[in-house]
C-alpha cells in the first residue's frame, strides 16, 4: 500500500528509498531546510522585546513601531502562495537559496538602519524573502525521504523547529537586546543565514515539477494583493477596531480580490492554484483546521508574554526563560507524533492534540494576579504546547500527502499560509476579546481578567477545531482510497508525459 501511495507526494522523482534521485544525506538536507524555517518563524516574534529600544534609538512613533512587526507579517503571508508555486515552476533549491539570500540581505539592512523608514522597508523585504523560502523548506523536507515512517519523522522535525522558532523569539530577542543591542536581533540572521546558504547549496538537490508551465501572473497579482490587503485590515483592528473604515475597507477589499482570484483560477488554462487541489479531502480539511488552530495557538505566546511581564513583573530575558519549558513542550509533542501516528492514526492524534491543548488553555485561563510560576505559567504552558506539537505533524503530513506531484510547492505554501493567516486573524480577534475583558483598565487585575478571557475563548476555538476534525478529516479507510486515486492520477500523468 505504501508503494502505491507514493505518487501522491511532491515529485515524480520521489520514490522508494533505493531511488538514486533521493539525496545521499537526507538528514543533512532536512537540517538545512529546518534551519531556514527556524529563521523565518523566529523573526515573526523576535523583535517584540526589542521594540522599546528601537523606538528610543530611531525616534519612531508608537504607530510606526507596530509596523516593525506588521510589515514583516503582511509581506510574509501575502506572498506565500506565490512563493509556493514558484518552487514548483522554477525549482525548490533555487527558490530556497533566493528566498534565504533576500532574507539575509534584508536582515543586514534592518540591523544597520539609521531611520525608522529604513527599518520598516527592511522588515517588509525580510517578509518577502521568508515567503519565497518557507514553502520550499517543506517541499525539500518531504522529498528528502521516501513516504512512510521516515517522512513522518522528517515532517515532525520540520513542525517542531517551526513551532520552536516562534516560541524562542522572546528568549532570543530578550537575550540579544539586554546583553548586546537591539540591532543584533536582526544581525544574528546574517552568520546563520550564510551557513544555511552554504549547506543548501551543497546538500539540497534541484527539482522542478512544473517544467514547461508559465506563471499565472493575473492570479499571482490577485492572490498576493488580496492576502496582503486582508492581512493589513486584520492588523488595523488592533489600533482602530473592527468597525472603523480603515479596517473594513482593506478587509472587504481583500475578500473581493480573493473572490476574483478564485473566479480567474477556475477559468485560466494554467492556474497559479488549481482549485482541484481542494478536491482532496485531506488537503482542504487539514488546511482549514490549521487556520482554526493557528488562530488560537499563535496568540497564546503573545498573551503569556504579556502576563509574565505586565502582571508578574518579569523582565524581557526572564520572560523568555520562563517560557522555555513551553517551547520544549512543542518539540516533545512534535517528536512524539511520529511514534503515535501508527498506533492512533493521524486523525485521532490530531483530535487528541487539540483537546490536550484546549485543556491547557482552560487551565491558563485560571491565571491570577498574584499567580505562581508553577501553577500559572509552567504547567498550563507545557500542556498547551505539547498539544500543539501533537497537532502539527499529522495535519502537515495529511495536507502534503494529498497533493498531486506538480502541486507540492503550492500545497506547502498553502499549509504555511493557513497557519500564518489563522494566527494573524486569531491574534486580532483575541486582542479585542482581551481588551473587552479588561474594560479599558490597565491595572494588573484588569489585564489578568482580559488575558484570562482570551485564553477561555481560545479553549473554545480548539474544542471546535477538534469537532471539525472529527467531522471532516478523512478516516483511515477513506484516506487509503484517496491515496490510490491520487496514485492513479499521477501514473496517468507520467504516462502522458512519457
Amino acid at each position: 500500500m505504501t508503494v502505491m501511495a507514493q505518487p501522491r507526494t511532491e515529485t515524480a522523482a520521489t520514490a522508494p528509498a533505493a531511488d538514486p534521485q533521493l539525496p545521499a544525506r537526507p538528514w543533512a538536507v532536512i537540517l538545512a531546510a529546518c534551519a531556514g524555517t527556524f529563521l523565518v518563524v523566529l523573526d515573526v516574534s523576535v523583535v517584540n522585546v526589542a521594540l522599546p529600544s528601537m523606538r528610543a534609538d530611531l525616534g519612531m512613533s508608537a504607530l510606526a513601531l507596530q509596523w516593525v512587526v506588521n510589515a514583516y507579517s503582511i509581506a510574509f503571508s501575502g506572498f506565500m502562495l506565490l512563493g509556493g508555486r514558484a518552487a514548483d515552476l522554477f525549482g525548490r533549491k533555487r527558490m530556497f537559496l533566493l528566498g534565504l539570500s533576500v532574507f539575509t540581505a534584508a536582515s543586514v539592512a534592518g540591523g544597520l538602519a539609521q531611520e525608522g523608514w529604513q527599518l520598516l522597508a527592511a522588515r517588509a523585504v525580510q517578509g518577502l524573502g521568508g515567503a519565497v523560502l518557507s514553502p520550499a523548506t517543506l517541499t525539500i523536507v518531504t522529498s528528502a525521504v521516501p513516504e512512510g515512517p521516515a517522512r513522518t519523522r522528517a515532517i515532525s522535525t520540520w513542525a517542531a523547529v517551526g513551532a520552536g522558532g516562534g516560541a524562542a523569539g522572546g528568549l532570543v530577542g530578550g537575550f540579544l537586546t539586554e546583553l548586546l543591542d537591539w540591532r543584533w536581533v536582526l544581525l544574528i540572521n546574517v552568520p546563520v543565514g550564510a551557513l544555511v546558504l552554504i549547506a543548501g547549496a551543497v546538500w539540497v538537490r534541484e527539482a522542478r515539477t512544473g517544467a514547461g508551465r508559465r506563471l499565472d501572473l493575473p492570479g499571482a497579482v490577485l492572490v498576493t494583493t488580496g492576502l496582503a490587503a486582508f492581512a493589513y485590515g486584520v492588523v488595523q483592528t488592533e489600533q482602530s477596531g473592527w468597525a472603523a473604515p480603515e479596517t473594513l475597507v482593506p478587509l472587504l477589499g481583500g475578500l473581493v480580490l480573493l473572490a476574483a482570484f478564485v473566479a480567474v483560477e477556475s477559468r485560466t488554462r494554467e492556474p497559479l492554484m488549481p482549485l482541484k487541489v481542494f478536491r482532496a479531502r485531506a488537503v482542504s480539511a487539514a488546511n482549514v483546521t490549521l487556520f482554526v488552530i493557528g488562530s488560537a495557538t499563535f496568540a497564546s505566546w503573545f498573551f503569556m508574554t504579556l502576563y509574565v511581564q505586565n502582571v508578574l513583573g518579569y523582565g524581557p530575558l526572564a520572560a523568555g526563560l520562563a517560557l522555555m519549558p513551553s517551547s520544549a513542550g512543542v518539540v516533545v509533542g512534535s517528536k512524539l507524533a511520529p511514534r503515535l501516528m501508527p498506533l492512533l492514526g493521524a486523525r485521532r492524534l490530531a483530535v487528541g492534540g487539540a483537546l490536550i491543548a484546549a485543556t491547557g488553555f482552560a487551565w491558563q485561563s485560571l491565571m491570577d494576579v498574584d499567580g505562581t510560576y508553577a501553577a500559572d505559567v509552567l504547567g498550563p504552558g507545557i500542556l498547551m504546547m505539547t498539544g500543539v506539537g501533537l497537532i502539527l505533524t499529522p495535519l502537515a503530513a495529511m495536507a502534503t500527502s494529498g497533493a498531486a506531484p506538480g502541486d507540492a510547492g503550492l500545497v506547502s505554501g498553502l499549509v504555511n499560509t493557513s497557519r500564518t493567516m489563522g494566527g494573524a486573524v486569531g491574534l486580532a480577534v483575541l486582542s479585542t476579546v482581551a481588551a473587552s475583558g479588561a474594560a479599558g483598565s490597565v491595572t494588573p487585575e484588569a489585564l489578568t481578567a482580559g488575558y484570562a478571557l482570551a485564553f477561555r475563548t481560545g479553549a473554545g476555538v480548539l474544542v471546535g477545531a477538534a469537532a471539525l476534525m472529527l467531522l471532516w478529516l478523512p478516516r483511515p479507510a477513506a484516506a487509503a482510497t484517496s491515496s490510490l486515486g491520487a496514485a492513479g492520477r499521477a501514473d496517468r500523468t507520467r504516462a502522458k508525459s512519457g
